[in-house]
């Protein structure tokens, strides 16, 4: 049998017929059936004598009546009930426990007062100098003019460990090497030293590097690297005889910050000149000048602040002088600059918090205080205020906590700007379940 035939089947063409059919269930429940016989059958008698005049007595009845029976509708039948009031299988009370019972992180308190003050006479009011470190055993480093004097965070105890002669002095810079021993001494005479801080003993003086005096200093590893007045950057393997390994050539007036990242892969330096450069390791050379990685130019005042972000790689920032007055952030892999933030002043130092995501920025005129913000949203959190002059120095102590700030106004204040950081508790550990843990134990 061809298509042609099947198609003409009468039994076909009502089954194709009926595919089209909407088919409506009516729910006889929800009818009212009184009424749409009244609609069907006594409605339109009314309109048969439109001359007949009405009673006000009957109109009034025929209003009540309507009102009463709901004659006003204009739907007769009903084909769906109305939804089913949803059954709650988890009553709300649950939701409203779990809630109370997710613990909230409270407002950490800023104290606005330093812990401690101590005195620091005839610090250097220099803006260039780098004269204070915290070490990794808890003892800060402070150079006041000639002497290098060292207090132990421990106990309180003050000590001095050198004092150079006139004609290396003053001390310019200090740094300690990460296992919290050695410390480099940089001077006016373009020498570095290095001192041994538990025996009291000179070990080496680096000589032949610069020719002015050395005012930048930080270690990678064995890797002393130092900046001078004359815009030079070295690397020095403090553990040869011919210790520089390495020359950066780049700013053109004095190198005013150093500052090594988290992964000794790059190099961040700040100078007089408004330069802000970052070097990579694998680029670094001892027999040519060294070819930077970025030079960024978008600061217009000098740049000492530096400070590499704990928590998120390649992320630097930076603070100008007196006439920037900005922190910057790089994205040291790129170059580009991620945010720049206005503070109103000039920016002496910046350090991130080790445990949360904010950072502290130290500055200069006109209110020389401390500034707290929130990253990556640079809200103000709060502003500590004690000191007369500019806050040149900042260093923080090795739990991340406390952070120690020296001034011109030749004062040395410790604050708890960070705050205790939280101990995160140790998960349980889950017992081994053994070489057979399908078989069951007796005992």
């Amino acid at each position: 049998m061809d298509a042609g035939s099947l198609n003409s089947c009468p039994q076909v063409q009502f089954l194709q017929r009926w595919e089209n059919l909407d088919r409506f269930i009516p729910n006889r429940s929800a009818m009212d059936f009184d009424f749409a016989h009244y609609m069907l059958t006594q409605r339109g008698k009314g309109k048969e004598n439109q001359s007949a005049v009405r009673s006000q007595s009957k109109e009034a009845y025929l209003k009540l009546l309507a009102e009463t029976f709901n004659m006003n509708r204009s739907r007769i039948l009903t084909f769906k009930n109305k939804p089913p009031t949803p059954v709650k299988l988890i009553p709300d009370e649950f939701y409203s426990s779990v809630h109370q019972s997710k613990p909230s992180k409270p407002l950490r308190r800023i104290p606005q007062t330093p812990e401690r003050t101590l005195d620091a006479p005839d610090i250097i009011d220099d803006f260039c100098l780098n004269l204070m470190d915290w070490g990794s055993s808890n003892v800060l480093a402070l150079a006041l003019q000639n002497t290098v004097y060292l207090w132990d965070a421990s106990n309180g105890s003050a000590s001095e460990l050198v004092t150079v002669d006139d004609e290396n002095g003053p001390v310019t810079s200090v740094s300690w090497a990460a296992d919290g021993q050695y410390i480099a001494i940089g001077l006016n005479s373009s020498d570095v030293q290095l001192w041994d801080s538990t025996a009291n003993r000179l070990l080496r003086t680096l000589r032949g590097g610069h020719q002015s005096r050395v005012g930048s200093l930080d270690w990678k590893n064995h890797i002393l690297t130092t900046g001078g007045m004359d815009g030079q950057i070295i690397n020095n393997d403090v553990r040869v005889h011919s210790h520089i390994v390495a020359t950066f050539r780049g700013h053109r007036q004095e190198v005013c910050g150093l500052k090594w990242s988290t992964s000794g892969q790059q190099l961040a330096s700040g100078g007089n000149d408004n330069l802000l450069y970052i070097w990579d390791r694998s680029m670094a050379s001892m027999h040519s000048r060294s070819q930077w990685l970025h030079r960024l130019e978008d600061h217009t005042a000098a740049v000492k602040a530096l400070a590499w972000c704990p928590f998120q790689r390649n992320l630097l920032a930076s603070g100008g002088g007196g006439s920037d007055c900005c922190i910057k952030f790089w994205n040291t892999h790129t170059g580009a600059c991620l945010n720049s933030v206005d503070t109103g002043s000039q920016v002496c130092a910046l350090l991130w918090n080790k445990n949360e995501r904010e950072l502290l920025s130290s500055h200069g005129f006109m209110q020389n205080q401390m500034t707290l913000w929130m990253y990556p949203s640079m809200v103000k959190i709060a502003d500590l205020t004690g000191h007369t002059s500019r806050v040149l120095f900042m260093a923080q102590s090795p739990d991340g906590r406390t952070v120690a700030t020296a001034a011109g106004d030749e004062t040395l204040k410790f604050w708890n700007a960070f705050g205790t950081p939280q101990v995160k508790k140790a998960a349980p550990k889950a017992e081994h379940p053994g070489p057979f843990p399908h078989i069951r134990r007796i005992r």
